[in-house]
């Protein structure tokens, strides 16, 4: 494993309506998931009022971001209705904005009408899964928004995307597809990227494990890195476990996205990845 020295220089700032981010050191993302259909139903609430307390308790565990979702893109999902998640996403974000005004919010959609909406509403930023693929509009929407922007790196759709993945160099075609995304953000007019590898998007066990363990390369794109492993089936399937028990082998692959220059990990639990952050920190 490459020292973490080598590691080229990144964007450590994000500015959205005027507010600055510091991601000079590593930071968690608290998941939120407005959906009946999650893979895992931790961070998952029934009501605005039922995640509002869930918000709560990550914030106080250390969450500096919140991402808030209304669409399953598990394996085998469908491509989302944008207005069953306006419904189910826009109640959330108010709801939040207004009990955590300083808190970013990150929407998870792939949809440029819910973005707009959600922005408006509050959220600070937006995480698309398909990189701007599933929606023409997206780009130039987060553009004139003026808010940051992760892309995702997917084969394939939702409901199609672990049928047969195949990749012949998975570290290089991924880092490629998210250099390209890069470019197009910034021909659109973004100026705060950040940029995630889609751990499960796509992807078998062998891919996942390969792009952890080239995910310092992500770092030639000067951009922050966003690792969402948390009880995925890269963790479940080699040891044989549910999502549910999960949290172990999630824990120790944060440790390792982080020594590989991850800056954000998206996470169900809050309290035991930002122990992870504070453990990694005395290794500097």
């Amino acid at each position: 494993m490459p020292s973490k020295n080598t590691f080229l220089p990144v964007q450590t700032t994000l500015q959205s309506k005027g507010r600055l981010f510091d991601l000079s050191a590593p930071v968690v993302m608290g998941i939120l998931n407005a959906t009946p259909d999650s893979f895992y139903n931790k961070g998952r609430g029934s009501s605005p009022a039922e995640l509002l307390g869930l918000a709560a308790q990550m914030l106080d565990e250390g969450a500096q971001m919140l991402d808030v979702g209304g669409a399953s893109t598990r394996p085998g999902a469908p491509v989302s209705d944008a207005e069953e998640e306006r419904r189910r996403v826009l109640p959330v974000v108010e709801a939040l904005h207004q009990r955590f005004p300083e808190v970013w919010i990150s929407v998870d959609t792939y949809h440029a009408a819910v973005a707009r909406e959600a922005v408006d509403a509050g959220a600070s930023m937006i995480n698309d899964v398909s990189g701007g693929r599933l929606d023409e509009q997206m780009l130039r929407t987060v553009a004139q928004l003026g808010v940051p922007y992760i892309t995702m790196h997917m084969q394939g759709l939702p409901e199609s995307m672990q049928l047969n993945p195949q990749y012949h160099d998975v570290v290089y075609e991924v880092r490629e597809s998210l250099r390209q995304s890069v470019v197009h953000c910034a021909d659109a007019g973004i100026s705060d990227i950040i940029v995630d590898p889609g751990f499960g998007f796509g992807k078998t066990v062998a891919h996942n494990f390969s792009l952890l363990s080239g995910l310092h390369t992500l770092r030639m794109l000067g951009k922050p890195v966003l690792a969402g492993l948390s009880r995925k089936s890269m963790v479940c399937k080699p040891l044989h476990i549910s999502p549910a028990q999960a949290l172990n082998g999630t824990t120790a692959l944060h440790m390792v996205a982080l020594q590989q220059g991850a800056s954000i990990l998206r996470v169900h639990d809050v309290k035991e990845a930002c122990e992870v952050i504070r453990l990694f920190q005395w290794l500097e």
